[in-house]
């Protein structure tokens, strides 16, 4: 049986600096049965310069007055926070996780608990933070929106030689577009990049509307699957937008997880509750009239009906032209 599919919630920023939403989140995420509920973990003044603009999709959902710098600035949480965050969630029996931007961060994350590394598209090209990751040697899941085949190879050749092997990385495919647009997703990519580095998971981070693609992403065999979850659409901040809220989101992880659950192991044989049935659904060999001793048993006195208790009709040319040893009435099992 396939393993139960990893389903990440991921509420990001969209607590919009509010530590009472963020715990908030962690229910909704708890509450829907998500494997994992992740934030991000960042100071602004190490992550963007004060000049720098905003993405177009974040003009339209918070405002095109105000630089990334100060849109970060208010959706950061303290780093205090995450440790109440990360206690909060095993009181929910929810793992914690969140994104670190920086190497500072990733070791306060790991202090407080957290199992694995998650990390973002943009950071796919840091080569100096991704060798600082890689040398923690936990889990990690890679994101990959953006990329070039040559820029992933490049990563985990960086993480695998800091010291995780790739045994432990999850690469996730991503288009990084808020929402993503359904004609660039390319959700076949993913199984390109398990051909690629066949040592590697793979999963798929989502950004598109609705709940149909990550499910087809887990139907293909993505062992991760990542999505947004705010606690309403509609309010301002950059991700809400792509965002499922939380019925909708446990629906994609019920969903997730019978998809996973039916793809099994690959091997085509008969399952424990279709055993029972063979016997009534097949067929046996029959005689089609009455037969007597030493006739010759042939197409015009036998034919083929159910129950299967019989010999089977894929003995049929081994039966026809044998005698038969006693007689037989009309529908006899022979």
């Amino acid at each position: 049986m396939n393993p139960i599919c990893t389903v990440i919630a991921e509420a990001g920023v969209n607590h919009n600096g509010s530590v009472d939403l963020a715990y908030r989140l962690v229910d909704a995420a708890a509450q829907a049965r998500a494997s994992y509920v992740k934030f991000q973990t960042f100071r602004a003044e190490k992550l963007v310069t004060r000049l720098a603009p905003k993405a177009n999709y974040q003009k339209q959902t918070s405002g095109a007055g105000e630089s990334q710098f100060e849109m970060l600035k208010r959706l950061e949480l303290p780093l205090p926070a995450f440790r109440d965050i990360a206690a909060y969630c095993g009181q929910r029996d929810i793992a914690f996780l969140s994104t670190p931007f920086d190497a500072e961060s990733a070791v306060f994350l790991a202090g407080v608990g957290m199992k694995a590394l998650k990390v973002s598209s943009g950071d796919l090209t840091d080569i100096p933070f991704l060798r600082e990751l890689g040398a923690m040697r936990l889990p990690i899941f890679l994101s990959t929106g953006m990329a070039k085949l040559g820029e992933v190879e490049d990563a985990l050749e960086t993480l695998e030689a800091a010291g995780t092997p790739l045994e432990r990385i999850t690469v996730l495919h991503c288009t990084t577009e808020y929402p993503a647009p359904i004609e660039e997703v390319n959700l076949r990519a993913m199984l390109a990049l398990g051909s690629a580095f066949p040592r590697i998971s793979i999963g798929y981070s989502d950004h598109t509307e609705g709940i149909d693609i990550p499910i087809a992403a887990a139907a293909l065999g993505a062992r991760v699957i990542e999505k947004h979850l705010t606690l309403d659409r509609s309010m301002e901040g950059p991700d809400h937008r792509a965002s499922l809220e939380a019925p909708e989101f446990a629906r994609m992880v019920e969903s997730v997880r019978r998809v996973t659950a039916a793809l099994g192991d690959g091997r085509k044989r008969p399952t424990p509750s279709e055993l029972p049935n063979r016997l009534i659904a097949r067929k046996s060999i029959v005689a089609s009239r009455p037969i007597a001793k030493g006739e010759p048993l042939s197409p015009e006195n036998l034919t083929v009906r159910r129950p299967g208790a019989g010999i089977s009709p894929a003995q049929w040319d081994r039966v026809v032209g044998t005698l038969a040893t006693r007689a037989y009435a009309a529908d006899e099992p022979i």
